[in-house]
């Protein structure tokens, strides 16, 4: 099984990415390819720049890594109450290849943030989305409070609770894949 694990950040130090990773690591047996979204950087969307440029070899290289994916796990990070701008011009172009984006990837969707909220409204938003964009929507699942949920140095959930929720998503994952 191929997993393709995404933090939507392009922070260097991404929770997002951590728990993604993570999260990916939970499932039986996978090759985890983890990305890092600041390695597909590319100039802000518009139509004006797409008839200029065409089709940047960025998006179409994160279009063919989510295609080589047998599954996604993505982390969505929070801005301002909505997706990172570095995610949403990489799906901006993104979409132009394929509005279904996702390519019907069975997926687990994610958020944490640092504070309390853990990132819920740009879950909520994924999920609403997610099967017009081409997802295989499995299960979704907020983490409030990273730090203190989340030992950086050992890599590991310290809320038993939690750890268990994410896990039962992962398993549906894991599930799904093998039906």
């Amino acid at each position: 099984m191929n997993i393709l694990a995404i933090g939507t950040s392009n922070s260097a130090h991404s929770i997002n990415r951590a728990l993604a990773a993570y999260a990916a690591k939970m499932l039986d047996a996978g090759n985890v390819e983890v990305l890092n979204i600041h390695d597909y950087e590319m100039p802000l969307f518009s139509v004006e720049r797409e008839q200029e440029l065409g089709s940047p070899p960025k998006a179409q290289a994160f279009y063919r890594k989510i295609a080589d994916a047998d599954v996604m796990v993505i982390a969505f990070a929070e801005h301002n109450g909505s997706y990172s701008a570095a995610w949403k011009n990489l799906f901006d172009w993104t979409s132009r290849i394929d509005t279904k984006v996702f390519q019907n990837k069975p997926s687990v969707f994610l958020s944490t943030s640092p504070g309390p909220g853990g990132a819920a409204n740009v879950l909520a938003a994924a999920v609403k989305s997610a099967t017009h964009f081409g997802a295989d929507l499995v299960a979704s699942y907020s983490i409030p409070s990273f730090h203190k949920n989340f030992d950086s140095e050992k890599l590991e959930l310290l809320n038993v609770e939690v750890k268990l929720e994410l896990e039962m998503a992962m398993e549906k994952l894991q599930q799904k894949f093998q039906a």
